[in-house]
């Protein structure tokens, strides 16, 4: 059978300065021409067909996301500059039309007339809820304010704080900061890792270059013996972005403005109403109850590892106390682990090579979902840097080109134009008139170790699973299949949209699959069944420390935008605060929040989101898929109910029908007893 031609063509990646510049105007000009268009119809003649609106934000997406996706990957500066400024358009854009009385009131009149008439009946219930969101978005960007002098100088801050949000994003972004050590500064990090490290002479000592790259910097803060190296690191790290302190405060104090302009209690406030939590006061009793149930079970392993460090302070002849230094938090709970295991972290990576990582990945994902992975090589292949894998996406069996799932892009490895975490970019699927399909885009973009001639690239067992979980996220964009872009993929409230791709991170604890995904860099042999069981055994070992790491950050998220502090808050002072008062980790004092991505983009009061949909996410593995986690049947049952339906469906009604009953609210908390009392 002769190879399938996908019935849409890839974006292309061969933008010019001129080109963004061009594109953005035009899309932003036939968008507004819509609007213009639809506030002139008769008040009789608004209905939900001819509102056009839907497709209007879809083909303005289908533009300006692959254009602002530049500033993340592209190696060509005034490139990335092009594409910081079509965002800040299409942002500002965005503010401007949000603001209009009249297309509001259209879309209110277009509401009243489908009551009246009884249309509203013969509605779809996805159609249903994009009439209740876009009436939603009206109250909630200030159009039934009753002063104009509000509704002015609200446009005004949403323009400002658009402006600082890109200004922190594009410093994240465009971070390639290094710390330099001798080689014998880097004692106990692996061979493998150094290698990787810029060398370079000044003086009469050879010194090598960390950057702050995961790759980079992780291994020394973990692995690195000299408590001073991992001191330095760490500091280094911690304030690598305080040029990001001003914007911060900048964002923080804008929100507090337009969230009182709007009449509502806090920026947490106007967040949550849209999410699963509806409320930060409900945010903060989840991170509260959270946080009780898991400091006990910290303090008890802190107290352990303290005394593990205190014995390495003794013999190096260093002063021992009762404290845990944040600079050696890391290393000294990785040799918790390994040394009450006896897993040796450095025999994990061996077994786990980027290039047989990645391409097991892909296959478990094809095998369990039913699709196929198609590469795009030679004169077809169109990407934004040589190292960027393309592919089309079909269904397994795929006849002809109805079997076409969507593109997808594969940005793996570290370099300084890219974005310094992982994550995936999406463009959404949705429905053209006359029934055809606009079908998804979507790119990850990771920082894995890259291999060289002299180096094997390995992968420590955490790198697989955030690669698995990524890889969820792809798999959620690309199977969704809505009518409409804006409830597409993970467009799901923010602390439900990581649930799906938490619950596969199971995954990469089940040993079926940890067979599968590994193969030793020279022996080419899969895990063997005693390191399987000692990495199963691990996983809940550490947990409280951990999970008591997560809440700093969605405790420090939820604190800056609930009002409860002083405009003159110092924000440096405070990260490192919560931080020593919740994990019990002693120093720091340096910027951390600055580097909080997250935090500027569209994840704020989100992070909360990371654990509480964890509860999700475990109680359905636990339900569905853990008596058989590779069962395409399954995986098809998880496609149908959960990803197909990406926002178009209430959170909480898709949860029922995936389980079959009410989610277990205890379900992540059971899950963590039950495999602690079998440790």
């Amino acid at each position: 059978m002769a190879p399938l031609t996908p019935p849409q063509a890839p974006p292309t990646w061969k933008h010019t300065v001129r080109d963004v510049d061009k594109l953005i105007t035009e899309a932003l000009e036939k968008k507004k021409k819509t609007h213009d268009d639809i506030v002139k119809l008769p008040e009789d003649k608004f209905d939900f067909d001819n509102s056009a609106l839907a497709l209007a934000e879809a083909e303005l997406k289908c533009v300006s996301e692959p254009l602002a996706f530049y500033q993340n990957v592209s190696p060509d500066k005034e490139l990335r500059d092009a594409s910081i400024l079509a965002e800040e358009r299409t942002r500002k854009f965005a503010n401007e039309q949000s603001m209009r009385e009249d297309l509001y009131k259209a879309m209110a009149t277009a509401e009243a007339n489908l009551r009246q008439t009884g249309a509203r009946d013969n509605l779809s219930a996805e159609q249903k809820r994009l009439v209740e969101k876009m009436l939603l978005d009206g109250k909630r960007a200030g159009l039934a304010l009753e002063k104009m002098e509000d509704k002015e100088r609200l446009k005004t801050l949403k323009d400002q704080l658009s402006d600082a949000c890109l200004e922190f994003i594009k410093n994240f972004n465009e971070e390639n900061g290094h710390i330099s050590f001798t080689r014998e500064e880097l004692d106990g990090v692996p061979e493998d890792v150094i290698s990787g490290f810029t060398q370079r002479t000044e003086g009469d000592n050879v010194l090598y270059d960390v950057t702050f790259k995961t790759p980079d910097i992780e291994p020394v803060l973990g692995r690195a013996s000299n408590p001073s190296t991992r001191k330095a690191a760490h500091t280094a790290h911690e304030g690598r972005l305080a040029v990001n302190v001003t914007p911060l405060r900048t964002i923080l104090q804008l929100r507090k403005e337009i969230a009182e302009i709007l009449q509502y209690g806090s920026w947490a406030d106007y967040a949550t109403e849209v999410r699963m939590s509806k409320s930060a006061a409900n945010v903060r009793e989840f991170l509260d109850e959270l946080r009780r149930y898991l400091d006990p079970i910290g303090r008890k392993e802190l107290e352990a590892i303290i005394a593990l460090k205190n014995e390495d302070y003794t013999k190096r002849g260093l002063l021992v106390d009762d404290d845990l230094d944040i600079c050696d938090s890391r290393y000294y709970s990785r040799l918790y682990v390994e040394n009450n295991l006896s897993l040796d972290g450095s025999l994990v990576k061996e077994y786990f090579p980027v290039s047989f990582v990645v391409p097991a990945i892909l296959d478990i994902y094809q095998s369990l979902l039913g699709v196929k992975f198609v590469e795009v090589h030679g004169e077809a292949k169109d990407v934004w840097h040589p190292d960027v894998q393309q592919f089309a996406i079909w269904e397994k069996d795929a006849q002809d080109e109805s079997d076409f799932v969507g593109h997808c892009y594969l940005d793996l490895y570290p370099r300084d134009q890219i974005s310094s975490c992982g994550c995936v970019l999406p463009l959404p699927g949705h429905e053209l008139p006359g029934g055809k399909r606009h079908y998804p885009v979507a790119a990850i973009v990771a920082n894995l170790a890259k291999s060289a001639p002299e180096r094997q690239a390995l992968m420590r067992h955490f790198d697989v699973t955030i690669l698995f979980h990524e890889m969820g996220h792809i798999f959620h964009e690309l199977l969704s299949r809505t009518r409409y872009s804006r409830f597409h993929g993970t467009t799901a409230a923010i602390d439900f949209a990581e649930a799906p791709s938490q619950m596969l991170e199971n995954w990469c604890w089940e040993p079926e699959v940890l067979k599968k995904m590994s193969s030793h860099y020279k022996t080419q042999d899969p895990l063997p069944d005693d390191l399987i069981a000692k990495i199963v055994k691990s996983r809940y070992f550490n947990v409280g420390l951990f999970y008591l790491r997560q809440l700093v950050w969605a405790t420090f998220d939820l604190i800056v935008h609930d009002n409860s502090l002083d405009v003159n808050t110092d924000y440096t002072k405070l990260w490192n605060e919560l931080r020593q008062q919740i994990t019990h980790l002693k120093g720091g004092n340096q910027p951390g929040q600055a580097g909080f991505g997250h935090i500027a983009g569209d994840y704020d009061v989100g992070y909360y989101g990371y654990t509480y949909s964890l509860v999700f996410a475990t109680d359905m593995y636990t339900t569905v898929f853990k008596k058989a986690p590779l069962d395409p049947k399954l995986g098809k049952l998880y496609r149908d109910k959960i990803l197909l339906p990406g926002g178009s469906r209430d959170e909480m009604d898709l949860l029922k029908d995936f389980l079959g009953r009410e989610p277990n609210p205890k379900a992540f908390v059971n899950e963590i007893e039950q495999t602690r009392r079998s440790l």
